[in-house]
């Protein structure tokens, strides 16, 4: 038998994660296979529903990444159609259980599925109706506010990647490939990584200085990333001076220094930038010292 849990999991936050240490639970329960049903692309993408404003927490690829590392068996990626979306929620509990074998499902707080729109409590008299076994899973907290998907890109959009990462239980991060810039930076000693996402719909922290972590070569590095106001991402690498070009990079955001600024020459903004590095490195050196 198998055990479900189904959504898009935008992010694979904490709420996501509690929903899945209890289908893992369930599955070794039961003996059978833990099974997490998600789909592709996001439905708001698909139905035009707030296409426009619509950002992601990860990426398909991060995503099944993150599942597998919390130990999931298996991942069903569905692409979201027509079809797919005209399901009402007893053909989609019957499509789980002929299709999957699924006969336990285990449902966060706010899951909602098919056309007609069913809440967490009435798809779980639905599914025991139907003879399935249900878990239903309170949500998460953090700071006294639920964790959500919703919250947490509103908040990486307001600029606050230190409560962001707490809400998904790790550092919201931006991958990408390392393009040719203006190359300003060089020229004041500050030279800079410039990222191209490999997920354009990715959630762009707000324009302004971070402190942040950066994944290149198969080495980790601290840094301080600039992301003004057209969503150019620009990294300089603590102790970092080599080529990177054309490389992929991965660039997890920690804390917020400061707004984004505008500078009247380039002495001015050589100053500054000085100032952003020994923020950096103070926060750095205080985390050191908390550990």
């Amino acid at each position: 038998m198998a055990v479900a849990a189904t959504g898009f999991f935008d992010g694979v936050h904490l709420g996501h994660q509690a929903v899945i240490k209890t289908l893992l639970d369930c599955a070794s329960r039961h003996g059978g296979q833990s099974l997490v049903i998600s789909f592709w692309p996001h439905p708001r993408v698909f139905l035009q529903n707030g296409a426009r404003e619509l950002c992601l927490l990860c990426s398909q690829e991060e995503k099944l990444s993150l599942l597998s590392a919390f130990g999931v068996d298996k991942v069903e990626i569905l692409p979201f159609s027509s079809d797919f979306a005209a399901l009402d929620a007893r053909a989609y509990l019957t499509m789980l259980r002929d299709n999957y074998g699924v006969g336990c499902i285990v449902l966060g707080y706010d899951n909602r599925f098919g056309s007609d729109g069913l809440d967490t409590m009435q798809i779980a008299s639905l599914a025991r109706e139907m003879g399935f076994e249900v878990e239903v899973v309170e949500h998460a907290t953090v700071d006294g506010e639920v964790v959500s998907s919703t919250k947490i890109r509103k908040l990486l959009q307001a600029g606050d990647v230190s409560l962001a990462g707490r809400m998904l239980g790790y550092g919201y991060s931006l991958t990408g490939v390392v393009v040719a810039g203006k190359q300003m930076g060089r020229t004041i000693g500050f030279p800079t990584a410039n990222l191209q996402l490999r997920e354009p719909l990715k959630c762009v922290p707000a324009a302004g200085v971070y402190l942040s972590e950066v994944q290149v070569k198969g080495r980790t590095y601290f840094g301080m990333s600039n992301i003004d106001s057209v969503r150019r991402i620009e990294t300089h690498i603590l102790d970092f001076d080599e080529d990177i070009y054309g490389l992929d990079i991965k660039v997890s955001f920690i804390d917020r220094i400061r707004d984004e600024m505008h500078f009247n020459s380039f002495d001015e903004l050589k100053i500054q930038l000085e100032l952003d590095r020994m923020s950096v490195k103070n926060r750095i050196f205080a985390a050191d010292e908390k550990r």
